[in-house]
């Protein structure tokens, strides 16, 4: 589950109206309040009465959910995606919003974000293989993309002497299909003919599931079947070379060969020139898994084979054995099984197995990274005193490990102290890790490392930006310590442009208080308007996943909220990975509220603050963060004067049953257990609308080609609301479902920028009240 990139756009100033007033699709039957029957429920249902989750008795709030419990399943229409009903329902939603909030296309704001989108002074970020640099690029002329690629030396000065090498929206106009990218794997066996051999990953629409085609970088072609390329059918299918004749693959084989989550449960062996039936099975999981994959690992001409089962989205079971470089097997296959944590992260460097730990294992604590000797991990030759193992990374209080990175003789580690960022240094000679030094302080920016090529030299690429500093893109030596990571010391080989005007506004870090008393750090970036007072304020959040939300440069909402005089606030609440493990531990299953409360919190200090008011507030979300719109929305309404709500989970009772829902039970819990009527109903934001509510203005948006979070959820969420009636039903509600997109909500630059201008317009026209300026191009 990812969180979808904030964009924005224009539209015009239009009437504003919620859903209840307006006819119906055909053939659906509108519900008023009066009609909505359940436990303790009665005619004074459709006064305005509580104005927020905690005016309610637990006893009401009980009543409430039995309710909804009956009515089970009334919107499960809504879940055939390409239903004649679901879709007629779908495109008159689509219709009245656009009617409503106006098409963005062609509006200043929409063409001033589409530049930006498609602008070609972007940083074209670049990959080296082989010998060449290759980079996939998209703009206003090529909306789907080019893969294209140039020499190192062309590149640093300025003047890329760039290749196409395929171009997406001439392969699919000419196929008749809605190819969308979604990388490539390539082989990696140190030949010039590996070098040359990649499989593309091409989506229909924007969905998760791929279709993988062989390409030759020799000739810039596909290599078709009837001559011996390797074409894998839509599916989500994990991929990888075992050499230049082989695959290991986990895909749709049929007869069961899928988990209940949709992924591989099977790993197959297929040799060219062969059908895909006639595949070897080589590994297999259970039905329950999330996912079943294999792969290799390559560094400095030390190669193993793994496989995992992954039990569930934290947990699973890893298998290895040893390889020579040609990827045949040297030794016997080892379940790790017992020996380190079901839920450890575990990945190499030369000959040690660098373990990320997420509970404590031998005495470290979770948050830990170990290096071990692969070969002692293997074969069971640990020493008991832990002396051959190197702790690399531990936690203290504030401090969090983010990332590692290696070279070709470094490990390089991105640590966020209270969600700034600080690298260290670790060097590996002569079989030991030396500590190399890290940076003197801890920034508010985000930073990216990449190794050039791993196991040649140790130059990587550094991407650094901040809120109001565009990115930076460039290439040191990380061979000289933390002093590369100074400017001085830095080939700059691209920055980005100021997309937008920053030069009046400011960017700092604050602490809200929790229900329980917990600091929750958020950034807030902020223009300085005359006479001072609050400001319409966008508060994002996410809250899910161990993913950490860390300072970036986003041209659009720049250009489209900030630089129009709106606050932007990012908060960092529990659920993520900002403080490492125990920070997402915290708001896990039953302590799912945390999140909860933790945005609350943000959005109450806000207020307290005068940066805003609640009428001036608004909060969006996407995915899990979806999911997170539609608790603080039944929570707190009064807090909040409008709500964006992007792809989400919303109906926790049918979650697992639909799409990919079933690999994030470890997240949520599992609805057909015990564990529904413990703790997940209390946080069904679809089990907890409740009739006698006046909730925020709502904007609700998804896509018909997610194959990840099923749309049912918004559909279905949206449709209660409106059969709800006042004073439930928000005004104005709007809906909107882009019909490619996948999970990430849109297929190309155009579509963003569409989808954006929806949610910007909607914020101007709710918490803007005349202070927002519509922008100019």
């Amino acid at each position: 589950v990812r969180r979808g990139a904030p964009l924005v756009a224009r539209a015009q100033e239009r009437t504003r109206r919620g859903w209840g007033s307006l006819p119906t699709a055909a053939g659906c039957a509108v519900l008023s309040a009066a009609a909505l029957t359940y436990p303790g429920s009665g005619a004074t249902s459709l006064a305005a009465g509580a104005s927020s989750d905690g005016d309610r008795s637990e006893g009401d709030k009980r009543k409430l959910r039995e309710g909804w419990m009956q009515r089970q399943g009334e919107h499960s229409w809504l879940e055939d995606v390409l239903g004649d009903r679901a879709l007629s329902w779908v495109k008159s939603e689509n219709s009245r919003t656009t009617s409503a909030l106006g098409n963005p296309e062609g509006t200043p704001l929409y063409n001033r974000i589409l530049s930006i989108l498609t602008s070609k002074d972007k940083i074209p970020h670049i990959r080296k293989i082989g010998e060449k640099y290759y980079n996939f690029w998209q703009d206003e002329t090529n909306p789907r993309g080019l893969i294209r690629r140039c020499t190192l030396e062309s590149y640093r000065v300025g003047h890329p002497d760039w290749e196409t090498v395929l171009d997406l929206d001439a392969l699919g106009k000419a196929e008749g299909e809605s190819w969308v990218y979604k990388g490539q794997v390539n082989l990696d066996d140190g030949t010039p003919e590996g070098q040359n051999r990649t499989l593309l990953l091409l989506s229909r629409g924007g969905a998760d599931a791929t279709v993988a085609r062989e390409f030759n970088y020799a000739s810039n072609s596909f290599i078709k079947p009837e001559s011996g390329g390797f074409v894998v059918p839509e599916a989500k299918t994990r991929v990888t070379w075992r050499d230049k004749d082989t695959l290991v693959l986990g895909t749709d084989m049929g007869n069961g060969t899928l988990t209940d989550s949709g992924y591989p449960r099977c790993v197959y062996e297929w040799k060219r020139g062969t059908p895909l039936s006639s595949a070897r099975l080589t590994y297999e999981g259970e039905k329950t898994d999330v996912s079943v994959s294999s792969y290799f690992s390559r560094h400095r001409g030390q190669v193993a084979e793994w496989r995992y089962r992954a039990v569930n989205f934290y947990e699973g079971m890893y298998e290895a054995r040893l390889c020579d470089t040609d990827g045949q097997a040297t030794s016997e296959w080892v379940s790790l099984k017992d020996v380190i944590p079901s839920d450890a992260n575990l990945r190499t460097f030369a000959d040690c197995a660098l373990i990320e730990l997420k509970s404590p294992w031998r005495g470290f604590p979770e948050g830990s990274l170990l290096s071990v000797p692969l070969q002692k991990l293997l074969f069971g030759q640990l020493q008991d005193d832990n002396s051959d193992i190197t702790v690399l990374f531990e936690p203290t209080e504030g401090v969090s490990l983010d990332q590692s990175v290696r070279t070709q003789n470094l490990l390089l580690l991105s640590t966020l102290d209270h969600v700034k960022s600080r690298i260290v240094f670790w060097r590996y000679e002569d079989g030991k890790w030396v500590a190399g030094g890290a940076e003197q302080s801890p920034a508010i920016r985000g930073a990216s490392l990449r190794a050039v090529d791993d196991d040649e030299s140790d130059t990587m690429f550094f991407t650094t930006a901040s809120f109001t500093s565009p990115s930076t893109l460039s290439l040191i030596d990380a061979a000289q310590g933390p002093g590369a990571l100074e400017v001085r010391d830095q080939d700059i080989l691209r920055r980005l442009p100021e997309m937008f005007d920053a030069s009046n506004v400011s960017v700092s870090q604050a602490f809200a208080t929790s229900k329980d008393g917990t600091k929750v750090p958020y950034f807030l970036i902020k223009p300085q308007q005359s006479g001072g007072g609050p400001q319409p304020t966008l508060l994002y959040g996410y809250g899910g996943f161990l993913i950490s939300l860390t300072p970036s440069y986003s041209a659009t909402v720049g250009a489209g909220w900030v630089e129009q005089g709106g606050a932007f606030v990012i908060a960092n609440i529990r659920g993520g990975g900002e403080y490492g493990p125990k920070w997402f531990e915290a708001a896990r299953k039953e302590n799912r509220n945390k999140a909860y409360e933790d945005m609350i919190a943000v959005g109450e200090d806000l207020v307290r603050t005068g940066v805003t008011t609640p009428d001036m507030l608004a909060a969006r979300g996407g995915s899990n963060g979806g999911l997170l719109m539609g608790n603080i929305m039944t929570l707190r309404p009064d807090l909040f004067g409008a709500i964006v709500c992007a792809v989400p989970l919303l109906d926790m009772k049918r979650f697992s049953h639909l799409l990919a829902g079933a690999s994030w039970m470890a997240e949520y819990g599992d609805p057909d257990t015990e564990d529904w009527d413990k703790f997940m109903i209390k946080y069904s934001a679809y089990h907890n609308l409740d009739p006698k509510v006046a909730y925020p203005p709502l904007l609700m948006t998804t896509s018909t080609r997610d194959d990840r979070v099923h749309p049912y959820h918004a559909r279905a969420f949206v449709k209660r609301l409106q059969d709800m009636g006042p004073p439930a039903t928000p005004t104005p509600m709007y809906y909107y479902e882009n019909m490619e997109g996948g999970h990430g909500g849109a297929a190309d630059a155009k579509q963003q920028a569409f989808m954006t201008a929806l949610y910007l317009e909607f914020l101007r026209e709710t918490i803007g009240k005349g202070k927002i300026q519509s922008p100019s191009e």
